[in-house]
């Protein structure tokens, strides 16, 4: 014959549900890469050139935010999928000078960058 202590069932399940969660986690972080694997950034000297997959979207219902270093991009009400993510990039944008294509799914932003201005002054030793 056997003994074994036993715990009450609120008990038992605490104990599992931190792997419960963690297990939620891990997928959540899985889902969010393979989004982000969906985006493309490159750089130049004076530009950024972001490219991302948002397959069944028309221009029609994208709206893309523009606020100093931060980029915006979402889908509008009625659009046949949901798209919406911010990316922050090191250097302001110049809107005026900036484009945004999209062809077969895949929309393309050339967003030109602002050159900071030397604010430096030269102080005179004596």
């Amino acid at each position: 014959m056997f003994f074994t202590a036993a715990a009450p069932a609120t008990l038992r399940r605490h104990m599992y549900s931190p792997a419960g969660r963690s297990l939620e986690r891990f997928l959540d972080e899985a889902l969010v890469s393979n989004r982000q694997k969906a985006a493309a950034v490159e750089q130049d000297d004076k530009s950024f050139t972001l490219s991302f997959d948002v397959p069944g979207i028309g221009k029609e219902h994208l709206s893309i935010g523009i606020e100093g270093s931060v980029v915006r991009i979402e889908t509008r009400e009625g659009a046949p999928r949901q798209y919406k993510s911010a990316y922050e990039l090191p250097l302001d944008i110049d809107v005026a000078s900036s484009e945004a294509k999209l062809e077969n799914g895949v929309l393309t932003l050339k967003l030109v960058k602002v050159v900071p201005v030397s604010k430096v002054s030269e102080l005179v030793i004596n």
